[in-house]
C-alpha cells in the first residue's frame, strides 16, 4: 500500500499541473450537476434515472478511460514505466498506482451525480446499495484494464484521440445512452449489450431503482447476468494486459 500510495502521489502532483485535467475534474461536473438539477423536476423517476446513469457511463470513458490512455502512453514514451519498472514495484502497482489519481477523479464525480440525483432531481434512495456499488468499482476496474491495452496501440498521445474513439462509441451504443437499446432492433440490442458499459449501467440501474414488482431477492436474480458479464470482462482485460501491455517506447 506504501509503494501504491508513493507512486499514486507523484501521478497526482502531474494530474494537478494540468489546467485541462483539473477543468474537467472540478468545473465540468458542477455544470452537469446543475443541468441535471435544473431539467430533472417533475420528471419520469425511470427516465431521470437513465440519464444519470448514463452520466456515470460518461465518466467512466471521458475521465477514466481517455484519460488513462493518454497517461499510461506519455508516461511509457518518457520511460517513466521503464524506471518504476526496475524498482521493487510489481507490474500491477505500477498500473494501479499510475491510474489511482484517475479513478479517485471518477468516483468523486460519479459521487457528486448520485448525490445529485437522490437530493436535487428527486430520484429514490437506492433499493440495494451493495448492487450500485459493485456496478461502478467494476466498471472502474474494467475501463482502467481497456485503457492499458489501448495504450499498447496507441504509439502518441495525440493518437489517443484516433485509438480510443471505437471502444469510445461502441460502449455508448452498447449503453443506450444515445438511443434506448428498446428502440433497436432485437439481435443488435442483444449484441450490443455484451458490451463493457451495458453490463455497468444495468448494475447501477438495479441497485438504484430495482425491479419493478420484485424485492431484494429478484434484484439479485436479475442482477446475476450483468455481473458475470462484468466479471468476464474483467478477467478478459487481465489476460489482454498481460499479453500486449508495452512498457518500452514505441519507436
Amino acid at each position: 500500500m506504501r509503494r501504491l500510495a508513493a507512486v499514486g502521489r507523484a501521478e497526482l502532483l502531474l494530474l494537478a499541473r494540468n489546467r485541462t485535467a483539473m477543468f474537467n475534474a472540478v468545473l465540468v461536473p458542477l455544470l452537469i450537476a446543475g443541468f441535471l438539477a435544473a431539467g430533472g423536476e417533475g420528471a419520469d423517476p425511470a427516465g431521470t434515472a437513465r440519464v444519470v446513469t448514463g452520466v456515470l457511463g460518461f465518466v467512466l470513458l471521458s475521465v477514466l478511460y481517455y484519460t488513462l490512455v493518454s497517461t499510461y502512453v506519455a508516461r511509457r514514451e518518457d520511460l517513466v514505466l521503464k524506471r518504476l519498472r526496475v524498482g521493487t514495484l510489481t507490474d500491477p502497482e505500477i498500473l494501479i498506482g499510475t491510474a489511482g489519481p484517475a479513478a479517485a477523479v471518477a468516483l468523486g464525480q460519479m459521487l457528486l451525480f448520485v448525490g445529485t440525483g437522490a437530493v436535487l432531481v428527486g430520484l429514490p434512495v437506492p433499493v440495494n446499495a451493495p448492487v450500485m456499488l459493485a456496478g461502478v468499482l467494476g466498471g472502474v476496474a474494467v475501463f482502467m484494464l481497456l485503457a492499458a491495452v489501448s495504450a499498447a496501440f496507441t504509439r502518441t498521445v495525440e493518437l489517443a484521440q484516433v485509438t480510443t474513439l471505437p471502444v469510445l462509441l461502441l460502449c455508448f451504443a452498447g449503453a443506450g445512452v444515445a438511443v434506448p437499446l428498446d428502440a433497436l432492433p432485437s439481435a443488435v440490442a442483444g449484441a450490443l449489450r455484451w458490451l463493457p458499459l451495458a453490463p455497468v449501467l444495468d448494475l447501477v440501474r438495479l441497485g438504484w431503482l430495482g425491479s419493478p414488482g420484485k424485492g431484494v431477492a429478484g434484484v439479485l436474480a436479475e442482477a446475476a447476468r450483468p455481473a458475470g458479464l462484468l466479471l468476464a470482462w474483467t478477467v478478459l482485460g487481465w489476460v489482454a494486459v498481460r499479453r500486449w501491455f508495452r512498457w518500452e517506447p514505441r519507436r
